[in-house]
C-alpha cells in the first residue's frame, strides 16, 4: 500500500488537498446549500403561509399550528434518515447522498405550486404538512450522509476544516433563504405576497434541488467505503442495530451535541428574526432581515473557522471557546434588544452572535468520529435525526411559550446548551474518537484528531 493511498482508518496525514478533494467539498458544500435552503424557506414565510393555510384561527393559535407543520419536518427526519444511512452502510454513500437531495426537491416544489385553504378548505394544510414530512424524511438522510461522505474523503490532518466547510455550506441554505425573502419582501407589496409571490421561492428550491441532483453524479464514492467492501468489512448485521447494541455513549455524546445545534439554529437564526425582533420590539421587517442575513453570513464563515480550529489547537480548545463565546454572545445580542435598537447595532451584535453559532461545526465533527466506519453512516444517523426530532421539533414551541414569560428566554435556553457542549467536549470519546475506545472487535474509526 503506498504512502498516499485510502486506508480504513482513513486519509493519510502527509497528504495534501488535491483537485478531486477540492471538487469534492465543492459539489458537495453546493448540493447541502441547495437542499437546506428547501428545508428551511418555509421559516421565512411562517407568517404568510399561517395567514393562507390557517385563517380564521386566533394569531397565536394559527402560528403554533403553522409551526407544528414545520416541527413535522423534524419529526419524520429519523426514519427518513434510518432507512437512508442502512443502505448507505450497505451499499454506498453517495447512493443515498443523491436520493436524498431527490426527495428534498419535489415536496419543496409541490409546497410552491400548492392551493390554499381558500381553494380547498382543510386539505391544504393536511397537503402542506404530508410535504413536509417528505422534507424532513429527506433531509435526516442529507446531513449525516454528507458529514459521513466528506469525513472519509478528507485527509486527516484536514477533517475539522473539510466537515466545517460542508457544514457552512449547509448553513448557506440558510443564508440563501435570508436573501430571496429579502427579495421578495423588497420586491412585492404584502398583498402581492399573499396572492402569489410566496410561491417563488419554493418553486425556486424546486428548481435548485433537482440541479444538485444532476451535480452529485459527478461525485466519487469514499475511498473507506470502497476498501471496506473490498475487504467484505462490512456491517454483517442490521447496521442500527449494532449501534443501539454496542455503541450507546457515542449515540448520547451525538444526541446531546445535537441538542445544542438544533437550539443554536432554530432559536438564534430561524425564530429570532420573525418571533423575537419583529414581533417583540417591533423592528423592521426588512432591516430584521438583513441582520438575519449577516448572522448566517457570520454563521457559514464561523464552520469554517472553528472547524479550521479544530484542525489546529483540538477538539476541546476550540469547542470551549466557540459554544462558550456563543452563550456569551448570545445574553449578550438579547440583552441589547430593544424598540430603537440602531440598524447598525443590531447588525454587529447580531453577526458577532452568529460567528460564534459557528460552533456548530463541531457536532458533525465529533459525532462522524465517535462511530466506526461500518456503521458510521447508521450510527450518526440514528443517534442526530432521533435527537433532532425531539429537540428540533419541540425547541419552536418552547421557545414560543417561554418567551410568553420572558424576553431573555432565548439567551437562556441558548445559554445552557452551549454549557452542555462545553462539558461533552472533555469526554475522550469526543475528542478522541472511536479509537479511544480502545475495543478488541473495534474498526478503527477514520479520521481521528489528536488533542
Amino acid at each position: 500500500m503506498t504512502a498516499s493511498s485510502p486506508t480504513i482508518t482513513g486519509q493519510p496525514k502527509a497528504r495534501p488537498l488535491n483537485k478531486n478533494d477540492y471538487k469534492t467539498l465543492g459539489l458537495s458544500s453546493l448540493g447541502g446549500t441547495l437542499e437546506f435552503y428547501d428545508f428551511v424557506i418555509f421559516v421565512f414565510f411562517t407568517g404568510t403561509l399561517t395567514h393562507l393555510f390557517f385563517p380564521g384561527d386566533n394569531e397565536f393559535i394559527a402560528q403554533m399550528k403553522t409551526l407544528g407543520i414545520f416541527a413535522a419536518g423534524y419529526l419524520a427526519r429519523p426514519l427518513g434518515g434510518i432507512i437512508m444511512a442502512h443502505y448507505g452502510d450497505k451499499i454506498g454513500r453517495k447512493r443515498m447522498f443523491t436520493l436524498s437531495i431527490f426527495l428534498m426537491a419535489l415536496p419543496t416544489l409541490v409546497i410552491g405550486l400548492l392551493p390554499t385553504y381558500a381553494s380547498i378548505g382543510v386539505m391544504a394544510p393536511v397537503l402542506l404538512l404530508l410535504m413536509r414530512i417528505l422534507q424532513g424524511a429527506a433531509i435526516g438522510g442529507e446531513m449525516p450522509g454528507a458529514w459521513v461522505f466528506i469525513a472519509e474523503h478528507t485527509p486527516e490532518q484536514r477533517y475539522g476544516l473539510g466537515v466545517g466547510t460542508l457544514t457552512s455550506g449547509i448553513t448557506g441554505g440558510i443564508l440563501l433563504g435570508s436573501i430571496v425573502a429579502i427579495v421578495i419582501q423588497r420586491s412585492y407589496s404584502t398583498a402581492e405576497i399573499n396572492e402569489y409571490a410566496w410561491r417563488i421561492p419554493f418553486i425556486l428550491g424546486g428548481v435548485f434541488g433537482f440541479i444538485s441532483v444532476y451535480l452529485r453524479k459527478f461525485l466519487q464514492e469514499t475511498p473507506i467505503f470502497k476498501e471496506m467492501a473490498e475487504k467484505h468489512a462490512l456491517a454483517k448485521e442490521l447496521p442500527v442495530k449494532t449501534v443501539i447494541r454496542s455503541h450507546k455513549q457515542a449515540c448520547g455524546i451525538t444526541a446531546i451535541l445535537t441538542w445544542s445545534l438544533s437550539t443554536a439554529i432554530v432559536v438564534t437564526i430561524l425564530m429570532t428574526p420573525s418571533v423575537v425582533v419583529e414581533k417583540m420590539y417591533q423592528v423592521d421587517r426588512t432591516i430584521s432581515l438583513e441582520a438575519n442575513c449577516v448572522a448566517t453570513l457570520m454563521l457559514t464563515l464561523g464552520c469554517i473557522f472553528w472547524g479550521w480550529i479544530s484542525d489546529k489547537l483540538g477538539t476541546r480548545i476550540c469547542m470551549a471557546a466557540s459554544w462558550g463565546g456563543l452563550a456569551i454572545t448570545a445574553y449578550h445580542f438579547y440583552s441589547s434588544l430593544h424598540p430603537e435598537i440602531g440598524a447598525g447595532e443590531l447588525m454587529f451584535n447580531y453577526g458577532l452572535m452568529g460567528l460564534f453559532v459557528g460552533a456548530i461545526a463541531t457536532t458533525p465533527i465529533v459525532g462522524a468520529r465517535a462511530f466506526p466506519p461500518a456503521i458510521r453512516f447508521s450510527g450518526l444517523s440514528f443517534a442526530y435525526n432521533l435527537a433532532y426530532a425531539v429537540f428540533g421539533g419541540l425547541t419552536p414551541m418552547i421557545t414560543g411559550a417561554w418567551l410568553q414569560q420572558s424576553a431573555m428566554a432565548p439567551a437562556y435556553y441558548v445559554g445552557i446548551v452551549s454549557l452542555l457542549a462545553v462539558a461533552v467536549a472533555f469526554l475522550p470519546l469526543a475528542y478522541k474518537g472511536w479509537t479511544a475506545k480502545k475495543q478488541p472487535d473495534a474498526i478503527p474509526a477514520a479520521p481521528v484528531i489528536a488533542d
